[in-house]
């Protein structure tokens, strides 16, 4: 299993040493857009709408907008002393709450935690006495440069971190629309709902529910390449210099035409005004 990062939890004076990797994978079939008459892939370059120009990563800088197209310009050594004052690869464990204490609604991802080297009897340690309280540990965790609240318990045998979000970042439930007040019920369509719900309750086994639309465009697309309707993508042609040449050259004189256009415009207009002058 891949390491995504190393560190240790941290509570109290106790420091373990551990390692995270990621406990979810996204298994979406990615779909790539092709042209649709030569079937080759479409890029999307980051071109700058005024100088009309593709943009390399080193042209390209932070910024924040703090009002219609008013930017705050923030360097790469700023965001970086940012960066290192905080991420002290350390899961800093400040609280022990119940689970329970927690709506699912703040649940992000989650992560299995391993021991790394001369860990393993304090990551025991810690495995045993959340289990044995009942709790979990409350943590705070800086990943690719954004601090997080986490969660730390117990998945079978595992420890699991998982991210939560700040209270700040859970939108107002009051602000979603039409949302019914509580309107009385008659008692006979109520009794049925809770009848049916009897019915159809169970204790949740996640490896009868799967993925059906997934597997039926894995199908589809296996059908077709059985089938042989497949396609191969064009090498797009390369440009030579004497191309890229006389694509500049001809933009040039494009713009160059269209300001000898202006300038001869407001010539003429001279022209005449001073002639009209004359007359007068």
């Amino acid at each position: 299993m891949h390491t995504m990062w190393k560190g240790s939890i941290s509570f109290g004076l106790v420091n373990i040493p551990v390692k995270l990797h990621s406990a979810t994978e996204n298994k979406d079939i990615k779909l790539r857009n092709l042209h649709k008459e030569c079937q080759s892939p479409v890029k999307y370059e980051k071109v700058c709408p005024v100088c009309e120009k593709e943009v390399g990563q080193d042209d390209i800088v932070k910024g924040f907008e703090y009002t219609k197209n008013k930017f705050v310009i923030l360097e790469a050594e700023d965001l970086d002393a940012i960066k290192e004052e905080k991420e002290d690869k350390a899961v800093d464990i400040v609280d022990f709450v119940k689970l329970e204490e927690i709506d699912p609604i703040y649940f992000d991802r989650s992560y299995y935690l391993s021991p790394n080297d001369g860990g393993a009897k304090a990551y025991g340690l810690l495995r045993r006495a959340l289990e044995e309280t009942g709790k979990i540990g409350l943590a705070k965790i800086t990943i690719r440069s954004k601090e997080h609240l986490a969660v730390v318990r117990i998945y079978q045998n595992t420890l699991v971190m998982e991210t939560i979000y700040y209270p700040d970042e859970v939108r107002d439930f009051q602000e979603v629309p039409n949302v019914p007040e509580e309107s009385n019920m008659v008692e006979k369509e109520l009794d049925t709902a809770k009848l049916l719900i009897e019915q159809l309750s169970t204790a949740f086994e996640p490896e009868k529910y799967h993925d059906e639309y997934r597997t039926a465009l894995l199908e589809l697309i296996e059908q077709k390449k059985t089938g042989e309707e497949v396609s191969t993508a064009k090498e797009p042609a390369k440009k030579d210099n004497v191309t890229d040449l006389m694509d500049a050259l001809e933009k040039s004189l494009n713009k160059t035409q269209k300001g000898k256009k202006k300038t001869t415009t407001k010539r003429k207009k001279t022209t005449k005004k001073t002639a009209s002058q004359k007359a007068n």
